[in-house]
């Protein structure tokens, strides 16, 4: 029997190379030589107006969260079907997350109940682009833009994601990247803030968050003959090796996405004739005007027992998925948040309902053939079984 993983680390081949390189350029902490490469391949690639690499998205997310200003008794709306490092980012600076509902078939942020949830302590919103596919970025600009609200993308998911030919994170007010292990493209730990707003001033305030609270960025460019600490701010410089390492899977992001579009394809091409049973109900797809980057590939099922039903048969043939976020308003901090376990139904239906199936450019034609078997299995057992 085949053991088949859930995430496997794909290598271009130049990592090592670039490690070895950023070695002997004695180029190790942040801000070096690597980290200038990524940045410059970022920007140019996806038009952005300015990128500054971070440890994680979490931290980008919170930088944004300083550089809006969020203070005690602002709110900021997002889904909670999410990670808390969104949540966590409004917290630290005192302000309150406020979970509006997804859509049913996107899992995105609801941008209807986004409008209702607004209130005149709103101060931003955290649009989610979940699984590598853009939220219904439009109506979110136009609403944030009537009611004066900062708009702050979570694009962990979406590196080479589109909008309307814009890039995701780029739409925004600021745009948050991660390059986790679990991405697309990967450093291990890293991320990146993307800020879309035009403004010195925010540029300059950015850099020294980055820089615990220092102009060293100025310093570094020659704009000024030393550096000191002038204001709040803390460590978000990734180190120059994990740049070496990201820069070699940037070089590769084509050949990474097409083959993630392999395996997304394979899946879409088997399954999607089973959206005409009652037991499968939603199967990720991109609308037109939309370019995914293949990150996930999911099946929401009618109900949590069929759900654990087909994990538990996947498992058993050697063959890993997973469920995904648990919804933050239901969680312990949720409830300490004045959120009932029962509120927002649909995404608590979506999170109990859905899995995840193995993606990554190194999944072979004969595994995904035995996935697809076993599924097709699986399927039969539940028709004739009444799972």
């Amino acid at each position: 029997m085949p053991k088949i993983a859930f995430n496997k680390l794909y290598l271009t081949g130049n990592e090592k190379k670039y490690i070895l390189d950023a070695l002997n350029r004695e180029s190790i902490s942040g801000d070096g030589y690597y980290t200038k490469k990524v940045t410059q391949l970022l920007e140019k690639r996806f038009d952005l107006n300015q990128v500054l690499m971070t440890t994680s998205a979490t931290h980008a997310l919170e930088m944004a969260a300083q550089l809006i200003g969020l203070k005690e008794g602002d709110e900021v709306i997002m889904p909670s079907f999410s990670f808390s490092s969104t949540a966590n980012a409004v917290l630290k600076e005192g302000a309150k997350p406020v979970f509006a509902e997804v859509r049913g078939n996107t899992f995105n942020l609801d941008p209807a109940d986004f409008e209702a949830k607004i209130s005149s302590r709103t101060k931003a919103v955290i649009p989610v682009h979940y699984a590598g596919i853009s939220c219904e970025m439009d109506q979110i600009r136009k609403i944030a833009e009537e009611n004066k609200i900062y708009i702050i993308e979570d694009a962990a998911h979406a590196v080479n994601s589109f909008y309307q030919g814009q890039a995701a994170g780029s739409i925004g007010d600021f745009g948050c990247y991660s390059f986790h292990g679990s991405k697309n493209f990967v450093s291990g730990e890293g991320g990146a803030l993307i800020i879309n707003r035009n403004q010195s001033e925010l540029l300059e305030k950015a850099e020294i968050i980055r820089e615990k609270g220092t102009n060293r960025s100025r310093f570094l460019r020659g704009e000024i003959d030393k550096y000191s600490w002038v204001g709040e701010g803390s460590s978000y410089l990734p180190s120059d090796l994990l740049m070496a390492f990201l820069f070699a899977q940037l070089e590769g992001i084509d050949y990474i996405t097409s083959h993630r579009k392999r395996v997304f394809d394979y899946y879409q091409q088997h399954l999607k004739r089973f959206l005409t049973e009652d037991f499968l109900e939603v199967l990720p797809a991109a609308a037109s005007n939309r370019q995914n980057n293949y990150h996930i590939y999911y099946l929401k099922f009618k109900n949590k027992k069929i759900r654990d039903f087909v994990l538990k048969q996947l498992g058993k043939k050697g063959i890993e998925a997973a469920f995904h976020f648990q919804p933050l308003h239901a969680s312990a901090m949720g409830k300490r948040l004045g959120y009932q376990k029962n509120d927002l139904q649909l995404t608590n239906n979506i999170a109990s309902s859905m899995l995840r199936l193995p993606i990554y450019p190194d999944l072979k034609e004969k595994d995904l053939a035995y996935i697809i078997k076993n599924l097709k299995l699986i399927f039969a057992q539940i028709k004739n079984a009444g799972v």
